[in-house]
């Protein structure tokens, strides 16, 4: 079409070049058409340029719905080496009135490998994406997630089924080499033993507003701390979150959360397994992001606040608890919360400060003077970091943390840690 239109124009102009040259007001009207000529023609060439770009572009394109990337259906194999020196005043601190699960203890001292984790990712094809991630402790290997999600779901909906971290808070869903501190807060610890993952599945909806928002919910097995011990065929817990967010002007940005994760376990151990309870355990949770980059620019300067409150209600029986023989009934409620601010001062430098506290319920007459109680002490910790990024892949962090876990303990914490990423990484969540 272009061309057939160019021929006109060009059989016009020779046309009016072969008219007689004696009336002046000729040539000026040729010198006009010709500069119009002109501008058509580089009009013409860039829409040609444009539509080769387009033809390009939609060639090498993915199968709509599926990821963008170069390798859309070939693995993406990364690993994440985690590892610190540590040294603590009190080797095995008890939190006074808290029964705690295995991860939710301080670590080992001296040189020790943190949970690093090895992962594979892939489309599968079109409509759904795998991912496995496996961690490596000094307790040994396991599978930390395992789950295919859908994608291209019509009017913003999610699908996910396997193993994978709850979005309980904020923390539990980001692995823990994400985080801001070398160790998570002291309510993430006790009530979700560090982080909470199960098998089951999930689903999820972005709201069609002009604020992101989201809805979403898990029916699980119920195996892992806070629930335990589950063998049924039906789902022994369950989570239900919200989230919303946006941005304030060019350089501020926030996010708002509420979750809930219900278990009923049927034999939940803790500390050493000399705390076992069985009954309802309903635990709710409230979280605050915010960030500001004072510059307008992320990569030079930027603050992040951040906080969560934790509540959880019990109704059930402990038993074996040390102190008294069967089983001593308890119906009561505890809470915890933390705050946090980190600002990254420098490209590669960041500093920030962390307090988090535990306030534990009122046990019982058959629970005094056994691990749950608190002695009317509420356990908190402190902590202070400050952390060199030398790339997106490396990250040296240096951490001191003062802990008071129960009446009259104390626990001074020094944690050097290392954090390197080798492969193609997944993206992880805002």
């Amino acid at each position: 079409m272009t061309r057939i239109f160019m021929g006109t124009v060009c059989m016009t102009v020779l046309l009016s070049l072969s008219a007689p040259a004696w009336a002046e007001d000729t040539a000026s009207e040729l010198q006009s058409l010709k500069a119009e000529i002109a501008k058509m023609q580089e009009r013409i060439n860039q829409l040609e340029q444009a539509q080769q770009q387009a033809a390009v572009a939609a060639s090498a394109a993915p199968v709509s719905g599926a990821q963008s990337n170069d390798n859309a259906f070939n693995p993406a194999i990364s690993a994440v080496l985690n590892g610190h020196f540590s040294a603590f005043s009190n080797k095995n601190p008890t939190v006074a009135g808290f029964g705690t699960g295995d991860d939710g203890k301080h670590g080992s001292q001296g040189l020790s490998l943190d949970e690093s984790e090895l992962g594979i990712s892939s489309n599968v094809d079109d409509k759904f994406a795998a991912q496995i991630t496996a961690s490596l402790s000094e307790a040994g290997a396991s599978v930390e997630e395992a789950y295919v999600k859908s994608l291209g779901l019509p009017g913003g909906l999610g699908f996910k089924a396997g193993r994978f971290l709850q979005p309980v808070g904020y923390l539990n869903e980001h692995h823990g080499h994400t985080d801001d501190f070398a160790d998570r807060p002291l309510p993430s610890r006790i009530f979700l033993n560090n982080e909470y993952k199960d098998d089951g599945v999930g689903m999820s909806w972005i709201l069609p507003t002009n604020t992101y928002a989201e809805i979403g919910g898990s029916a699980l097995r119920g195996d892992d701390f806070p629930a335990g011990n589950v063998d049924q065929a039906h789902s022994g817990a369950w989570a239900a979150y919200s989230k919303i967010g946006g941005d304030i002007g060019a350089n501020q940005n926030w996010l708002l959360g509420f979750s809930t994760l219900q278990a009923s376990p049927s034999l939940r151990k803790g500390n050493d397994d000399t705390v076992k309870f069985i009954g309802d355990s309903d635990l709710y949770l409230a979280s605050v992001r915010y960030i500001w980059d004072p510059t307008g620019n992320s990569l030079e300067k930027e603050l992040t606040l951040q906080g969560e409150y934790f509540w959880r209600k019990e109704d059930g029986t402990y038993e074996d608890t040390g102190a008294v023989t069967g089983a001593v009934p308890f119906n009561g409620g505890q809470t915890g919360w933390y705050a946090q601010g980190v600002y990254k001062f420098l490209p590669q430098w960041r500093v920030g400060a962390r307090y988090s506290q535990l306030n534990p319920d009122n046990v019982p007459a058959g629970l005094v003077a056994s691990a749950l109680d608190a002695h009317e002490h509420n356990p908190w910790n402190a902590a202070l970091m400050t952390d060199w990024t030398n790339s997106e892949f490396s990250r040296v962090r240096l951490q001191y943390g003062h802990e008071n876990p129960a009446a009259g303990k104390q626990d001074d914490q020094i944690i050097l840690q290392y954090i390197m990423a080798i492969g193609a990484h997944p993206a992880h969540t805002f």
